[in-house]
């Protein structure tokens, strides 16, 4: 607020204006003092990352993205408040208007959505003084070239401004005096312009090339199952975003942007609900959030919910993981297919009813799903490409039996899941046993410690290699209270063609786990290893069996970050063939944890709040002494 001010109040000015040295390179040297002030702290807070990262896991891009965004910000601050100063010389009004002026530029996007939430001209003008929207993308891990480039323009346009401001000073009114204002008029015309253009211009770069995701997750990156999705359209699509975009979640806003960028087919479209409200009724009876998408083909739509593009915690109701691609491109390959393949999930035996997070990763696979009871049908429907049956705790009649294998004998696939129960399960287990897979009674105690996870019974089984465990098979998979298939060499009755997950050779398989409970293995129990999970064939048949009745539950993938819904992906993936059928896992929306000790947190402490700052006073003093004596 001083910069010029106090030196026109003074009287100071008048050897600045004197002096053999240009106006602009005054103000030049004005700015940089100042800048320095604010670059010393934004110099110590990069330490931060390098610190905290012995400490936990550090996003280094995000880190760093972010303070450049903030010193951008607080530099264009600084060229707006040494703009006003120039042009009194108090310092109090030079405070105030500066603030005034910051604070404009920081409620501007706020502004322009009051007076148009879809843009019109006059936002499209106001909005060229919007400070905040670059520092959002800037601090939100996209490191845009246009953010940049705007904060540097404004700042050399403030900054030629004030050199105009005060270059003014320099003639005393005349004739001559009139022209080189109408000369400095037309010179901040065309200054103004010139700038105004080059940042149109670099907004029409295409994203792929002007913003770069410096994210740990590469949250807005799009990975290579999308790009081929896109690769193979043919025809054109409209992604409708209901919400404004200046109001839409900057991280989708982002995403579609990448998406629009890659491809000529692909537009995207933001409808305000409160303009349009009958619009989505177009698509759906159904109520959805603000900021739901819409994609459309000529073919058929579908209604993406904006709730879920982030997974959420539901005991904490905190985003946990960003789902936008995954839905995303699971809705353009679902737009742009002929047919959808249908799987059917057995009830009416006790089944244990697929989570709310399965049966999304169903609809992310473009697979369409559907409760089947065979007491209300003569036969699995045709239109069958799987079945699915999740631990059944009561046996099959006769006559449910015979349906099933009638529809496995015509050439159909299933997914069986048999987990522990006293109950006896001859007819499902018959159906097993059809394709050469041996069911051994009793529950699967491991002895090996790398093989459980705190209980002997939450089995950690090695992960075989095959097409249905390949996006799990670097990971864990959890399998509580698990039985086993016995591991045996191929015969004339078998089927097997692979075993998915084995135990370790120290499991054994407890017959009757609630009376004895002792950890050690006993004659009566059966020695191992054990396979925990096989696929077999018989013709054009095709069945995987799990031993885990908890394999495919929320509680159990949690553990293991999500591998076991990666396990189930494969496996329903394995059975059906769908065009541009994708599946692409939630990227995680959690930060990493910083693990201090006490003392290492008193140790920073001090020397963040009490060292750093008596070596800046110590140098300031230093100075200030030498210059005295000069």
């Amino acid at each position: 607020m001083r910069t010029f001010a106090e030196e026109r109040k003074n009287r100071t000015d008048q050897l600045i204006l004197t002096a053999p040295v240009s106006v602009w390179k005054i103000v030049m040297g004005k700015f940089l003092a100042l800048e320095t002030v604010l670059a010393i702290p934004c110099l110590v807070t990069c330490v931060y990352p390098l610190v905290f990262s012995r400490y936990g896991t550090v996003s280094y891009g995000e880190a760093y993205v972010a303070i450049l965004g903030f010193f951008l910000y607080g530099s264009a601050a600084i060229a707006i408040g040494i703009f006003v100063s120039s042009l009194t010389e108090s310092q109090v009004i030079a405070a105030v208007v500066s603030m005034v002026l910051i604070f404009i530029g920081y409620v501007m996007a706020g502004l322009c959505n009051m007076i148009s939430a879809t843009g019109n001209l006059v936002t499209k003008i106001l909005g060229v003084y919007d400070l905040t929207t670059p520092f959002i993308n800037l601090t939100s891990g996209s490191l845009g070239v246009s953010d940049i480039f705007y904060y540097l323009s404004l700042i050399a346009v403030v900054l030629f401004l004030t050199t105009q401001s005060i270059q003014k000073r320099r003639y005393s009114v005349s004739v001559r005096q009139l022209k080189r204002g109408a000369y400095s008029v037309s010179l901040i015309v065309v200054t103004l312009a010139v700038a105004v253009g080059a940042n149109i211009l670099l907004g029409k770069i295409p994203t792929e090339y002007a913003e770069f995701d410096v994210t740990s997750q590469k949250r807005y990156s799009l990975t290579e199952d999308s790009f081929q999705v896109m690769d193979s359209l043919q025809e054109d699509i409209t992604i409708y975003v209901l919400a404004p975009e200046s109001i839409m979640d900057i991280f989708v806003v982002e995403t579609l942007k990448r998406y629009e960028s890659y491809s000529e087919h692909i537009t995207v479209e933001y409808i305000d609900p409160a303009e349009n409200p009958a619009f989505l009724e177009q698509y759906t009876e159904n109520s959805v959030a603000d900021g739901s998408l819409i994609v459309v083909s000529g073919r058929r739509s579908k209604v993406i919910d904006y709730n879920s593009l982030y997974e959420v915690d539901y005991y904490t109701y905190e985003a946990t993981g960003y789902d936008a691609e995954g839905q995303i491109t699971s809705a353009l390959a679902y737009v742009t297919s002929d047919k959808m393949p249908k799987v059917y999930l057995l009830e009416g035996h006790e089944e244990l009813d697929f989570e709310p997070s399965y049966l999304s990763a169903l609809d992310k696979l473009n697979v369409e799903y559907e409760s089947l009871n065979l007491m209300t049908v003569d036969a699995v429907p045709e239109d069958a490409q799987c079945l699915l049956v999740n631990a059944p705790a009561a046996d099959f009649s006769s006559d449910d039996t015979e349906k099933i294998r009638a529809y496995l004998e015509a050439g159909g696939d299933a997914l069986f899941i048999y987990g522990y129960t006293e109950t006896p399960l001859e007819r499902y287990k018959s159906l097993i046993a059809d394709y050469g897979i041996t069911l051994e009674d009793g529950m699967i105690v491991e002895g090996d410690g790398d093989y459980y996870y705190q209980n002997m019974l939450y089995l950690l089984p090695d992960v075989g290699s095959d097409a249905v465990t390949q996006k799990a098979m670097d990971n864990f998979i959890i399998m509580p209270y698990a039985c086993g298939i016995v591991m045996e060499d191929s015969t004339e009755g078998s089927s097997v063609e692979n075993y998915l997950l084995t135990t370790s050779e120290a499991a054994f398989a407890r017959k009757n786990p609630g009376e004895n409970t002792t950890i050690e293995k006993t004659p009566e129990d059966e020695a191992g290893p054990f396979a925990l999970g096989a696929t077999a064939a018989r013709g054009e048949s095709r069945i995987i069996v799990y031993t885990s009745a908890l394999l495919f539950n929320s509680g159990a993938d949690e553990i293991v970050a999500g591998n076991n819904l990666d396990l189930f992906v494969g496996s329903v993936s394995s059975f059906i063939s769908v065009k541009n059928s994708v599946s692409i896992p939630v990227k995680s929306y959690e930060a990493g944890i910083l693990a201090f000790s006490t003392t290492d947190f008193v140790m920073f402490g001090l020397i963040i709040v009490l060292f750093m700052p008596f070596c800046l006073l110590l140098a300031g003093l230093v100075i200030w002494l030498s210059r005295r004596k000069l």
